[in-house]
């Protein structure tokens, strides 16, 4: 099955601001905290915003305290005064496309224009817009409604953000040739218009089409009522639990989109389980095999063998022979942090990766018998490789079992009580703990010293792994904001994110081959610049939308470590 997911699905840039507003609240903003109507129109959003303690406002009460968001869809003005009056801190998460049209209306209404709004009367940003409207505003929801209108002697006409392009055109069009002294305004939001051409153009090439989003959401049903009108089969679902009531088993190609409101995470499981639909149609071996694959990945097997390749490669470039310890305690020590880390961060993983979250409860036990056993057998392989090795992994150890702790007691002001309080650090400890179990210890331990190639290698090793890392945090971003997190796309955005990580891949390409180059490390490094190449043109596929978050993604990034170890093996064979 090829599934295919709509560049525009998601979160538009006012639900995300608003969003954004909401998750920064606590601790920055005075509580209680409250939105003024649900924030936005997504239930599994709601039911987050709930768990964090923040709650709905339904009416205005006299008195009040705390703060209160007023919701992205807006309200009217003299809402928004009367919360200020009764005592509550405001902060305004309205989307600025449709401040926009209120501005338009407000100044136009001052001026005596009668406003005729193109919306859904019921709907939350049509009943602020009135608002701003006052007494001279109408709403309507179909021609027959446009008709019958009286006359203005000037009026202007607008729509909300989220309307149906081809209703408005109709609108435009009856207004020109019926009251041609009527002012237009194009107030549907460029977001809007684009979902709605693709959805079509998404249609034209797949067989079936899923509208991902909330059921209250109106510019999510407009979705689906535009998927079928194309005389496609479209399925309208708020989670991925509702696929199970669709008819995709003879469907070869599917389009998924999504609206507005539609946070990442919920597509991701959408498309998640539509992954593994193809699967369970092929024969049991088929089915044998991406169970296999689906398995290693979900327990870090098989990160931890592209570590051991990566020691591989590493050893190889700086001449030295291939020892079985360093390449043993590099895939023990991955494995260990690697599963600790999601033992300890299944809350985030309910967003990211849902399917490891499920995993990771259900074999909790077991998983976590493996990390220490793997962590103990690690240090006792460190031991054979000599006293400075066995100290820098047992150290290492430490530091990464204290990662979640409490470091710091409480009362004394610190903001960054554990390590994993300190922002971006997971990306970075990450990349430096694999420098230094792929690269430094076998480096020091086969060489009796640290060199200046060791130092190069060393430094390879981590970019390599920092980019990959920091390209899975990108995937994962909306997840690790819900929980709190700041890892790199939080702090400096995807845009520079992911100019820091193409910089650091091709960095990467430049560094070995230069080293192989002035003979400061084995002829093995020109061949090794396939790796940081190969994934520069993955994260390229991705930024253009033909590499979509999945397993597949995944474990394409992870082979690329193992493709070092391929490099390698085959480099001795040939020389």
């Amino acid at each position: 099955m090829k599934i295919e997911i709509a560049k525009t699905a998601g979160f538009c840039m006012g639900v995300r601001r608003a969003v954004e507003l909401a998750l920064d609240a606590p601790g920055k903003c005075d509580e209680p905290i409250y939105t003024y109507g649900p924030l936005i129109h997504n239930p599994q959003v709601l039911s987050l915003f709930e768990k964090k303690g923040i709650s709905v406002l339904k009416t205005i009460p006299e008195r009040g305290k705390g703060t209160v968001l007023v919701r992205a869809h807006g309200v009217p003005p003299e809402d928004k005064q009367r919360l200020k009056d009764a005592g509550f801190k405001v902060v305004d998460a309205t989307c600025p496309r449709v401040i926009r049209v209120q501005t338009i209306i407000r100044v136009h209404a001052r001026k005596g224009f009668a406003t005729i709004i193109v919306g859904d009367r019921d709907h939350p940003e049509v009943v602020g817009l009135v608002g701003y409207a006052g007494p001279s505003g109408h709403v309507v929801s179909t021609m027959a409604d446009i008709a019958a209108l009286p006359a203005f002697d000037q009026a202007i006409i607008v729509a909300q953000t989220t309307q149906n392009m081809k209703l408005y055109e109709q609108v435009k069009a009856w207004a020109g040739e019926k009251f041609p002294h009527y002012k237009t305004f194009d107030t549907i939001c460029d977001s809007t218009e684009k979902r709605q051409a693709e959805v079509k153009q998404l249609a034209d090439h797949v067989d079936a089409v899923i509208v991902v989003g909330g059921r209250d959401s109106g510019n999510t049903r407009r979705l689906a009522e535009i998927a079928e009108e194309t005389g496609k089969p479209a399925y309208l679902m708020e989670t991925e639990a509702e696929l199970e009531s669709c008819c995709l088993d003879r469907v070869d190609r599917v389009g998924i989109t999504a609206g507005a409101s539609t946070p990442n995470w919920i597509i991701k499981r959408v498309f998640r389980e539509l992954e593994k639909l193809p699967a369970k149609r092929q024969a049991r071996f088929v089915r044998t095999v991406y169970s296999a694959i689906q398995t290693l990945l979900l327990t870090n097997v098989y990160v931890a063998v592209g570590a051991g390749c990566l020691c591989f490669a590493c050893m190889r470039l700086l001449g030295l022979s291939t020892a079985l310890a360093p390449v043993a305690v590099a895939m023990l020590y991955v494995l260990s942090m690697h599963l600790l880390n999601h033992l300890t961060g299944t809350a985030e993983d309910e967003y990211n990766d849902p399917e490891r979250a499920r995993f990771y409860a259900r074999h909790r036990r077991l998983l976590s018998v493996l990390a220490i056993a793997a962590g103990g057998l690690g240090i006792l392989c460190a031991s054979a490789m000599g006293t400075v090795a066995f100290a820098i992994l047992l150290i290492m150890s430490l530091l990464g079992l204290s990662y979640n702790l409490y470091l710091l007691p409480d009362g004394f002001g610190f903001r960054y009580r554990r390590i994993k309080d300190i922002p971006g650090s997971k990306t970075f400890l990450i990349a430096l703990a694999w420098g230094v179990v792929v690269a430094l210890l076998p480096g020091i331990t086969g060489k009796g010293t640290l060199t200046v190639a060791i130092g190069g290698v060393f430094i390879w090793a981590t970019a390599l792994v920092f980019a990959r890392t920091a390209f899975f945090d990108l995937l994962d971003v909306q997840g690790d904001r819900i929980m709190g997190k700041e890892t790199l796309p939080i702090l400096l955005g995807n845009r520079k994110t992911a100019v820091l990580l193409k910089g650091t891949l091709v960095g990467c390409m430049i560094l070995v081959a230069a080293g192989s180059a002035v003979g400061l490390v084995s002829g093995l490094g020109f061949f090794l610049t396939l790796c940081p190449a190969a994934m520069l043109i993955l994260v390229s596929a991705y930024e253009k939308g033909r590499m979509l978050p999945s397993m597949r993604l995944e474990f394409l990034v992870e082979s690329l470590l193992l493709l070092s170890g391929v490099i390698t093996l085959i480099w001795i064979v040939a020389s």
